[in-house]
C-alpha cells in the first residue's frame, strides 16, 4: 500500500521527512519502496519511528534511507529524472519483437496448447510466400533500432520453407535497413533434421524448445504419434548444444533455451524437473504456470490448480536451484532473474510482459499465418479461440502507422500503465511489475481487470515475496548468486553480421 502520512494524521514534521512510499510486510519485516524503484527493509519499530517523525540525522536508519533516496530533502531530482527516463526508453522505440506464425500445423498434441494448433493435414493454415514477403516489409517499417523476429506456431518446422524465406528476406532488407537484427525459432524439435539444423546454425537462428521435465511427465503432456516426444527433444537439445560447442561458443551463454509449462501433475516434481534441465546443460529454467488460452481453457479441469500450490512449487524449485548454485552449478530461474534485474540492478530488461506499459503493440506485434496482425501473441491466441478483439490490421491492407496507432494499441497501453491501475498504483511491487491486459480480458472480461482477483498478479506477488524474503535474510552466498543472475550476458553470436557492419 502507499502511505499518505498526512492523511493518516501524522504530524507535518513526520510527513515531510519522506518521499511518497509504498509498503508490504515480508516475513516480519516491512518493505518500503519509492516511485523510482529504490527499496529498504525496516522493522515495525523503525516504521513507527518514521511515522512519528523521530528520525535523527546520522543514525543507521537515516543513512539507509538517504542512500536509497527516501529522504525528501536529500533527493537529487535531476538524477532521478534521468533514471526514470532511462527505464522508460522503450516507450519511444516501437515494436522490436515480431512473432511470425508460419503455420498452425503441429505434429504434437499438448494438453495445455495455448496456440490452438491444427492437424498436420491442415495445410490451409500455412503462411503463403506472398504473405511472408508482406510480413517482412511490414516488420521493417518499425521505428525500433533492434528487431527480433521469432517463429512460433503451430510447429514452425512444419513450414520450414517460409521460415527460410522470412530469414533470407529480413537479412536482405537489413542490408539497407541498418537494424540490429536477430532471429529465434520456438520448436518442439521433433521435425528437426540434419539439413534444417545446418541451415539454422549457419544463419545464426537461436533455437528454443519446450521441456516439461523427466521423460514420463513430458511424454504424458506432449503427445507425439508413434514415438517419444521427450526422446526427440532431448536428442536435439544435446545435438544443438554440441554444434554451438564446435563453434567455440561458451556453453554458459549459448545453448538451447527450454521452457516449462507447469501443469497440476508437474507440481509434485519441482526438484526432478530442475534436475532434468540441469542434466541437459540448460542454464536457465522458466517456471511458467498454465496460461488461459487455446486448448488450456478446455482442459483446465485436469491441468489447472490454485496459484498457492504453484507458489509452493516455485519456492521449492528455486530453493533447489540456489542449492545447486552453491555447489558450483550455474543455473538460474528466469522469472527471478527478470525481477532481480529491476530490484538489484536498477535496469529494465525489456521483458514485455513485465513493463509499464506492457509491450502489446508498442513493443511487440504478432503476424498470423493469414497475415492478420495482432497486438501480441496472446492476442493472436484469443483470436484463435474465436475473438478478434486484439487484431489491429492485415499485411497488405493496413499501413504500419494505422496498426501501431490504433485504438486497440492505445487501450492496451492505458490498461497496462500501472500508474492508472487501481490495485497496482498503491502496491509496493509497482516499480518492478507489469500486467497483461489480454490475460485480464480472457479471465475477467476487462482489459483493466481486478488485480486482487488475478491469478497472474498472485504469481507476480508471490515471486517477489519470495525474492525479498531472500534479500531480508541477507545470506551472503545467496545474495551473491542472486546478483549474478542479473548479469547481462553477451549474446552477440546471434546478431546478424549485416547489422553490425561486419
Amino acid at each position: 500500500m502507499t502511505i499518505d502520512l498526512v492523511r493518516l494524521g501524522v504530524r507535518p514534521k513526520a510527513a515531510g521527512l519522506l518521499v511518497p512510499i509504498r509498503m508490504r510486510e515480508v516475513g516480519g519485516a516491512i518493505l518500503l519502496t519509492n516511485p523510482w524503484g529504490d527499496w529498504v527493509l525496516v522493522s515495525s519499530d523503525e516504521l513507527a519511528q518514521l511515522a512519528k517523525g523521530e528520525l535523527e540525522q546520522g543514525t543507521e536508519l537515516w543513512r539507509r534511507l538517504e542512500e536509497r533516496s527516501f529522504l525528501r530533502d536529500r533527493v537529487d531530482e535531476g538524477k532521478l529524472a534521468e533514471r526514470v527516463a532511462r527505464k522508460k526508453e522503450f516507450t519511444r522505440a516501437g515494436p522490436n519483437l515480431h512473432i511470425v506464425i508460419p503455420t498452425l500445423r503441429c505434429n504434437q498434441t499438448c494438453v495445455y496448447c495455448h496456440a490452438s494448433r491444427a492437424d498436420m493435414s491442415a495445410t490451409d493454415t500455412d503462411m503463403s510466400s506472398q504473405t511472408a514477403s508482406g510480413v517482412v516489409d511490414f516488420i521493417f517499417q518499425s521505428t525500433a533500432p533492434r528487431l527480433t523476429i521469432e517463429f512460433q506456431g503451430g510447429e514452425p518446422l512444419a513450414n520450414f520453407a517460409i521460415v527460410k524465406q522470412v530469414v533470407d528476406g529480413a537479412i536482405a532488407a537489413n542490408a539497407s535497413g541498418g537494424k540490429t537484427l536477430e532471429f529465434t525459432l520456438v520448436s518442439n524439435l521433433s521435425l528437426m533434421d540434419d539439413e534444417k539444423l545446418a541451415w539454422l546454425i549457419d544463419h545464426k537462428v537461436q533455437i528454443c524448445t519446450s521441456l516439461d521435465g523427466p521423460a514420463a511427465l513430458h511424454d504424458k503432456q506432449r503427445k507425439l504419434a508413434g514415438g517419444s516426444a521427450h526422446e526427440r527433444t532431448v536428442h536435439w537439445i544435446r545435438r544443438i548444444n554440441a554444434e554451438y560447442a564446435k563453434l567455440g561458443l561458451d556453453p554458459l551463454l549459448y545453448h538451447v533455451e527450454a521452457l516449462l509449462t507447469t501443469t497440476r501433475e508437474a507440481l509434485a516434481q519441482p526438484r526432478e524437473i530442475v534436475d532434468a534441465y540441469v542434466e541437459l546443460g540448460c542454464r536457465a529454467i522458466f517456471l511458467r504456470p498454465v496460461d488461459p488460452f487455446g486448448f488450456a481453457a478446455q482442459t483446465a479441469a485436469s491441468i489447472e490448480y490454485d496459484r498457492k500450490a504453484w507458489l509452493e512449487f516455485y519456492r521449492t524449485a528455486v530453493d533447489h536451484i540456489l542449492e545447486l548454485n552453491r555447489g558450483g552449478t550455474q543455473v538460474l530461474e528466469r522469472w527471478a532473474a527478470i525481477f532481480l534485474t529491476k530490484i538489484l540492478a536498477d535496469h529494465e530488461p525489456n521483458y514485455l510482459d513485465l513493463r509499464s506499459p506492457c509491450g502489446a503493440g508498442i513493443g511487440q506485434l504478432a503476424y498470423n499465418y493469414d497475415g492478420r496482425i495482432f497486438t501480441c501473441d496472446e492476442g493472436r491466441m484469443v483470436h484463435q479461440m474465436g475473438d478478434s478483439f486484439f487484431e489491429v490490421g492485415k499485411v497488405g491492407e493496413t499501413r504500419y502507422r494505422q496498426a501501431v496507432m490504433s485504438e486497440t494499441v492505445q487501450a492496451m497501453a492505458l490498461a497496462s500503465n500501472l500508474d492508472a491501475q487501481p490495485d497496482c498504483v498503491s502496491c509496493a511491487y509497482q516499480p518492478y511489475c507489469g500486467v497483461c491486459p489480454v490475460h485480464n480480458y480472457a479471465t475477467q472480461g476487462s482489459l483493466f481487470g481486478r488485480m486482487r482477483e488475478s491469478t497472474l498478479c498472485a504469481v507476480y506477488k508471490g515471486i517477489q515475496d519470495y525474492l525479498f524474503g531472500k534479500l531480508r535474510d541477507n545470506d551472503p552466498d545467496t545474495i551473491e548468486i542472486l546478483r549474478r543472475w542479473t548479469t547481462v550476458r553477451d549474446r552477440t553470436h546471434f546478431v546478424q553480421s549485416c547489422a553490425t557492419g561486419a
